[in-house]
């Protein structure tokens, strides 16, 4: 483990700030496993299964030299989902299924590709699993009874409408509590985990002052094991992967998204640099092996993370230890968590759901009234009212479309010339018009990437303009960076169609589309003396292939050259028609 480059520098003088911050983040992580594993729809122990197994086995074989792994509040919605669907146990092959998925995403080197989904879907995705978060928390709070969890948004808010005559102030009672303590905790005693130490003074009020007057892990789960399960291999079928492959690879890319993510803010926060692809590994393992023994999908968790970091952590160590030390509560004190009122859970989940929600971030996107406040908007409302499958899909897709049409409006073919009043001769567009034109060179700038949505655009513009057949069309494609092979098919088009009666010629061509043309071979058509490195020798070329008939008499005076042209061509007419007549 000690040839880890992320142990690279580490010494025994690093182990006590490592122990300090592994313990610190244990404490932490033991309420708001059991809260996630409860807002999931599985039992509270399986949460801390998660916690240890998954802690432990990030923290070994991830990228990341601070990242600390375990059950979040992102997980939430989709696992709910897929419990109330499929049931518990399809929940830990769609875990299995999912850690595969990941694991080859590290092993093929996507890391990268992850950093790609627009922040917009993330952002509303993340906000809506908030306000999920949030109102499911809200019976828990009310301490109302008689309540069905569905998988809808509005069903769950019309059972909390219908049961509200069931409303317990002792709940409400012991939940603000629970609040108070842990929004005061940090302000007078920065370094206590506040979740823990409103959990504790809560659970200690209501046993004390009012008992059996609240629901407790213990009487809506029973007793807590002191251990882990016996290692439990699944009951796989062809039929179930197939069924569950949608909801695992959502789950997986959910993960990769939360880790990656998590990671890069470790970075920020110690200048340091994570391996993404490793990471990906790391969390495909933990998330293979943690269903083996009952708990839930895993992912890299940002506040857990960040306190890791602020309490001093200096090696990956500090994870491991941090699975340690949920295992050792676990073992010598699971039976006391049976007292744990479910109104004390409540605003623990509210305060991660708050913390989550992006609320400033998804202001900011909202008040630009762009394309992307779209995507936010129905990435968010789909979130909340439908499901987190369909809001990623549609999202994406939203996202895809409207960034290919953004592109394809950057992409502008514009009819120019030399602007003979400009001491270069600058070629530009503004100056073209039906009294000053060349009837026989025809110069387009074309600006923006050459892709498929916006090469018809390209294509069509340059044939539509032209109202004769030109001999010479040059295309000046100096801002055109990129062209993919429906670009490539349109210019050869082009190409195919002026070539019959004249020379395409091209100047300032970018390594990128020649590389495209040269391997599709359009390069050798159009002809490699046609290829201009600067517009002038384009313009000096396209003017020595002029047919010089055409010339006479010509008005426009497109380019310097005509006066010059002119003149010389009546000469020289005049002097065969004198000499045709004597």
């Amino acid at each position: 483990m000690l040839s880890d480059k992320r142990f690279h520098q580490y010494s025994l003088s690093s182990v006590p700030k490592d122990v300090l911050s592994g313990l610190i983040v244990g404490v932490i992580a033991i309420p708001l496993g059991m809260a996630f594993a409860i807002a999931s729809g599985v039992k509270p122990e399986f949460g801390i299964y998660t916690t240890i197994v998954a802690g432990i086995l990030i923290s070994l074989f991830g990228g990341s030299k601070y990242q600390i792994g375990g059950p979040t509040g992102a997980f939430i919605p989709i696992l709910f989902g897929i419990v109330m669907t499929y049931g518990y146990e399809n929940l830990l092959i769609a875990g299995f299924l999912a850690g595969i998925m990941l694991l080859f995403m590290g092993i093929f080197k996507m890391g990268s590709l992850i950093k790609f989904i627009p922040r917009p879907v993330t952002i509303g995705f993340t906000t809506g699993i908030a306000i999920t978060i949030f109102t499911g928390q809200i019976a828990s709070l009310l301490g109302l009874t008689g309540i069905k969890m569905h998988e809808e948004f509005i069903n769950n808010v019309k059972e909390i409408m219908i049961h509200m005559d069931s409303i317990n102030l002792f709940s409400i009672l012991t939940a603000v509590i629970c609040l108070v303590t842990i929004i005061l905790t940090p302000r007078i005693a920065p370094k206590v985990p506040g979740p823990l130490i409103g959990l504790v003074v809560s659970t200690m009020i209501a046993a004390l002052f009012f008992p059996n007057q609240v629901a407790t892990i213990g009487t809506a789960y029973g007793e807590i094991p002191s251990k882990l399960p016996q290692l439990q291999i699944p009951d796989l079928s062809v039929e179930m992967i197939i069924t569950l492959l949608k909801p695992a690879f959502i789950i997986a890319m959910l993960g990769g998204i939360e880790s990656l993510l998590s990671a890069v803010v470790a970075d920020g926060m110690t200048n340091s640099k994570h391996n993404s692809n490793k990471e990906l590994i790391g969390q495909g393992i933990a998330n293979m092996v943690t269903p083996l023994f009952g708990g839930i999908p895993a992912t890299g968790a940002i506040a857990r993370t960040a306190t890791n970091i602020k309490n001093g952590a200096v090696s990956p160590l500090s994870g491991i230890i941090h699975g340690i030390v949920v295992l050792l509560v676990l073992m010598f004190f699971a039976p006391f968590a049976s007292y744990i009122p479910l109104a004390s859970m409540a605003p623990i989940l509210m305060v991660v759901a708050w913390n989550m929600s992006e609320r400033k971030v998804f202001a900011h996107i909202l008040k630009t009234k762009s394309t992307d406040s779209l995507v936010l908007v129905v990435t968010f409302l789909l979130t909340v009212f439908v499901n987190l499958t369909t809001a990623v899909e549609v999202g994406l897709v939203m996202a895809a479309i409207l960034f290919t049409k953004r592109m394809s409006d950057l992409m502008t073919t514009a009819k120019a010339l030399p602007n003979l009043q400009h001491k270069n001769a600058k070629v530009e567009t503004q100056i073209v018009s039906d009294s000053h034109d060349c009837p026989q060179i025809s110069i387009y700038n074309v600006e923006g990437p050459l892709f498929f949505g916006a090469a018809k655009t390209f294509e069509t513009s340059i044939m539509s303009t032209i109202n004769y057949r030109p001999k010479i069309l040059l295309l000046r494609m100096s801002r055109v960076p990129f062209m993919d092979t429906t670009g490539e098919a349109n210019l050869a088009s082009i190409v195919s169609h002026f070539s019959k009666n004249g020379i395409v010629i091209i100047s300032g061509i970018n390594e990128q589309p020649k590389n495209v043309l040269l391997r599709t071979g359009l390069y050798d058509v159009i002809g490699q003396d046609h290829f201009f490195e600067h517009t002038g020798d384009a313009i000096q070329f396209a003017l020595s292939q002029l047919d010089r008939n055409k010339c006479l008499g010509c008005k426009h005076f497109a380019f310097k050259e005509c006066k010059k042209l002119s003149a010389s061509e009546v000469i020289e007419s005049s002097k065969q028609k004198l000499s045709a007549t004597y």
